[in-house]
């Protein structure tokens, strides 16, 4: 764990409060989508997880100014051909990741659809030691099992509160889809990681948030071929006409699902350049049952005793984590002192003059 300066600390808490904003409000809207919006397409909720990509820009002018210390003046961070292949074929997948999500949520109840988030940290994990070789601590290796075994909670009674209209067919398929985009985005994260460690470039977040818009508009590109082909544009015009929340509504749920998941993947990527893959799978997973709660009162989705012991195990297992890193955090501050005190000593015995010289 590295020592951080305070703007990084800054910046981990601020890609930290975007990914807990996106991962709540994400999967509500995309839900709501199908619940309240009368919408019943996939490719369309896939698309919105990417199409916010435009928004990018802003922080990366952001960035921009800042390091440049030459006043607002946009520039651009010019990403090598072996950069931009590997951001453009991590997009792909993403693409096809929120594909998978997107079909798995159109046939499960949110607090089932969970478990694609709960089996991605245990996915993380094994990708992440695999990967680039991610340290696990007790602290970490008992959140993990916590956060996992406490989301997998909410989906033990999934097959009793199956969606009305949807057959037992479809709600295994979309069993098997979820957890299939679980598994993709477990392998995702550590390969993002990765990128970041093998790139020969000095990696800055403003060259971070550029590799993310290719990935985020090549993650665009896959679902647009989708709902080209599958017709959703113009089904689109159709829904929005026949919603009975009315075009403004129907609209503006779509725009703010947008922009809810870029807020999302900002946040993914910024705790990964900041930290690691792992810290961002534990937060997804820590924020799934405070999801199934607010679920409860938008949805009005019955909030049992699984759901109960998967926030307090979620909750016991994030706060270990994080005194995991603490202790990590306060050990190498010591040891780091130490070696500054070492240093001091070695180089005061050097200066010292030699007492048979003085004589």
């Amino acid at each position: 764990m590295e020592k951080k300066s305070l703007l990084q600390w800054t910046m981990l808490m601020l890609s930290c409060a975007s990914l807990s904003i996106g991962v709540i409000a994400g999967p509500l809207l995309a839900k709501f989508y199908f619940r309240r919006a009368g919408g019943n397409r996939a490719w369309l909720p896939a698309f919105l997880q990417t199409a916010g990509w435009p928004l990018l820009l802003i922080p990366i002018w952001i960035s921009s100014c800042y390091n440049k210390k030459q006043g607002c003046h946009f520039q651009t961070v010019h990403v090598t051909l072996k950069l931009f292949i590997a951001s453009f074929g991590i997009g792909m997948l993403i693409g096809m990741d929120n594909t998978l999500y997107s079909w798995g949520l159109r046939y499960l109840p949110l607090s089932t659809s969970a478990m694609v988030f709960a089996t991605q940290l245990g996915f993380n994990a094994v990708f992440g030691y695999l990967i680039v070789r991610q340290k696990f601590t007790p602290f970490s290796i008992n959140a993990i099992i916590l956060l996992t075994f406490g989301t997998s909670v909410l989906s033990f009674n999934g097959s009793s509160d199956r969606p009305e209209g949807v057959s037992q067919e479809h709600y295994v398929l979309g069993f098997i889809l979820t957890a299939s985009a679980a598994g993709l985005y477990g392998l995702i994260l550590p390969l993002i990681e990765l990128t970041y460690r093998e790139t020969s470039l000095q990696i800055t977040y403003t060259l971070v948030m550029e590799m993310q818009l290719i990935m985020s508009f090549s993650a665009s590109i896959v679902c647009t071929i989708g709902m080209v082909v599958y017709k959703d544009i113009p089904a689109m015009v159709r829904e929005a006409n026949a919603s009975q929340l009315g075009q403004g509504l129907y609209y503006t749920s779509l725009l703010a699902c947008a922009v809810c998941w870029q807020l999302f993947f900002i946040g993914v990527f910024g705790v990964i350049f900041l930290s690691n893959s792992l810290l961002s799978g534990v937060i997804i997973a820590f924020y799934i049952p405070v999801n199934q709660m607010l679920a409860v009162f938008v949805y009005d989705d019955e909030f049992d005793s699984g759901k109960a012991m998967a926030m307090g195990l979620a909750f016991w297992g994030f706060v270990s984590y994080l005194y995991g890193e603490y202790r990590s955090y306060v050990t190498q501050v010591e040891n780091h002192e130490s070696s500054l005190s070492d240093s001091e000593s070695a180089s005061l015995r050097e200066d010292k003059p030699d007492e048979m010289d003085a004589v």
